[in-house]
């Protein structure tokens, strides 16, 4: 009797030894009116298991202000899961925190309860001086509006002023810059300048012929000697018909004759506003520039004994003034790019100081996330069974056997995939849906493991993995799988840390997958994830 007594002592022993367990801690007993007392339950379950804290808004008298994401820490062929709570107490007293159900594989486990204690915060209103009430303050920054104002303004007169310096000095500069050798040359530059300004074209005739004929008069007056730019048409003909024969020069009746036609011609443009056809206007230009060439070639050359010495002290001065304006101008350019540099720093520097570098970032240099959150989204159904989700993009169909490997895509029936994005960008999400070809226990835990093998395979390091059940807004249980992984890109040799959200739901022998990346830290990416998420909708398959 006795030895079966130790038998059945045994087994019960065993029995109660194998079933699981839920270790109830809290990080105090005693605290103040309204501070946080953090209850952690901690449990251990093999692979298989299947976990499901308490979630609810009291537990007994005490308020569940936070419930916090569930940590995974893998041991061997089990894994320990931690699931932390921040009630709290606003009424001073004892409370119990009652046994709280955890179901596992179906069944509860109860926690232990605990006992707290809320003190109230003294306060002794005889010792404390009293105050007034303050009036209403001003909001910080509300007024400041004026302060952006004077910067604006600043900027505008320093940038008046140095357009108006620069203007100055580019003035004197071309009035040193214009000193000619010979009125030939002074007459065949202006020109050139004039063609350049295209007047005519825009439909300034009058301006243009004013200018070509003063060019031509001008010309004379210094070549020839005589008063051209006072003279009338026929009385500058007359003038230089007489000075032709005095000075011999080698004028032919036709060079006259087409000088005086285009001077007639400009004559009836500015007075009788007669507009030339563009033909003629080209034949005027020509006239113009072939009268000054023929008398110029038409002046007798009259050679003078130079000393060699003074000719090429000539020779250096000219050297010396053309070098003194490349050096001038290449001085402008420097002193105009300072400045500019110099405001655009400035204005840049109390951008950041006072709004600081983040609102650069994202109004200044750009934000591709935020544009993402800002932008149009689009809601679409992808794959079959159908998952119904809200995007930045709409996402594009890819071929899945380049995801999975060959073995893997054997035991597949039939397989759809769409992403946006890739691994290496600021934000990536994938949706996929498969079906099998025989019937199998699908495991969802198994599952998102294999999807962070493929991040793996992708070049990810550093794989950080937590896990915990996902329950959509119709009631759909699945596997929720996150944390952080560091991507390399191999080719640009950079590394980036990115934060990642699997979700897995299995239905009638297939699988619905649901992946999301983005940049750690990325406030933008992180807007993008919970948006995407709580819009899953999932179709129950056919």
């Amino acid at each position: 009797m006795k030895f079966k007594l130790y038998i059945v002592f045994f087994l019960v022993s065993c029995l109660l030894w194998s079933q699981p367990k839920v270790a109830t801690t809290v990080n105090t007993t005693k605290n103040k009116i309204g501070a946080e007392f953090q209850l952690t339950l901690k449990t251990e379950v093999d692979t298989l298991s299947k976990v499901k804290f308490p979630e609810a808004k009291n537990f007994g008298a005490l308020e569940v202000i936070q419930s916090y994401k569930m940590d995974t820490v893998k041991n061997g062929a089990r894994y320990q899961l931690i699931k932390k709570y921040g009630l709290t107490q606003f009424d001073a007293g004892k409370y119990l925190i009652p046994a709280l159900p955890v179901l596992i594989n179906g069944k509860p486990v109860f926690t232990d309860g605990i006992k707290v204690e809320v003190n109230d915060v003294k306060v002794d209103t005889l010792k404390q001086k009293m105050y007034d009430i303050k009036d209403v303050a001003a909001a910080a920054g509300s007024n400041n509006w004026w302060i952006y104002l004077l910067v604006l303004l600043a900027i505008a007169v320093i940038g008046y002023l140095v357009f108006k310096f620069i203007k100055q000095r580019q003035s004197k500069i071309k009035i040193e810059e214009i000193v000619f050798k010979s009125p030939i040359e002074k007459a065949t530059t202006l020109l050139q300048q004039l063609e350049s300004k295209g007047l005519w074209q825009k439909g300034e005739i009058k301006h243009y012929y004013s200018e070509l004929t003063d060019i031509a008069r001008n010309y004379i007056e210094e070549e020839i000697q005589i008063p051209a730019m006072e003279s009338t048409t026929s009385e500058l003909i007359e003038g230089l018909r007489k000075a032709a024969k005095q000075k011999k020069l080698k004028l032919t009746n036709e060079t006259v004759e087409n000088l005086e036609k285009v001077l007639k011609q400009a004559d009836l443009v500015k007075f009788a506003k007669v507009k030339p056809l563009d033909y003629e206007i080209e034949e005027d230009k020509k006239r113009i520039s072939s009268s000054i060439v023929i008398i110029h070639k038409s002046i007798p050359v009259v050679v003078e004994e130079a000393d060699e010495l003074e000719l090429w002290n000539e020779q250096q001065k000219e050297k010396a003034r053309l070098e003194k304006l490349k050096r001038d101008k290449r001085k402008r350019i420097f002193i105009g790019v300072g400045i500019s540099a110099f405001l655009l720093c400035a204005v840049f520097g109390y951008i950041v100081v006072t709004k600081g570098f983040d609102y650069v970032k994202d109004n200044i240099i750009g934000h591709p996330t935020k544009d993402l959150v800002e932008g149009e989204w689009v809601y679409s159904e992808y794959g079959n069974p159908g998952v119904k989700i809200e995007t930045p993009k709409v996402l594009k169909r890819m071929n899945s056997e380049n995801i999975l490997p060959k073995n893997a895509m054997a035991m597949i029936k039939e397989m759809q995939v769409f992403l946006y994005g890739s691994m290496m960008d600021d934000f990536y999400v994938l949706v996929s849906t498969s079906t099998f070809k025989q019937e199998m226990k699908i495991d969802l835990q198994q599952t998102a493991e294999n999807s962070i093998k493929v991040f793996e395979a992708k070049g990810a390091q550093n794989v950080i993995v937590k896990t915990e059940d996902f329950d959509t807004q119709d009631g759909i249980t699945g596997k929720k799988a996150y944390g952080t992984m560091t991507m390399l890109d191999k080719i640009k040799g950079q590394s980036t840390k990115m934060y990642y959200e699997i979700l897995v739901f299995a239905q009638n022998n297939g699988v619905q997958q649901i992946t999301i990346l983005h940049k750690e830290g990325d406030e933008y990416g992180q807007k993008i994830m919970e948006r995407v998420l709580n819009s899953v909708e999932l179709q129950k398959a056919n």
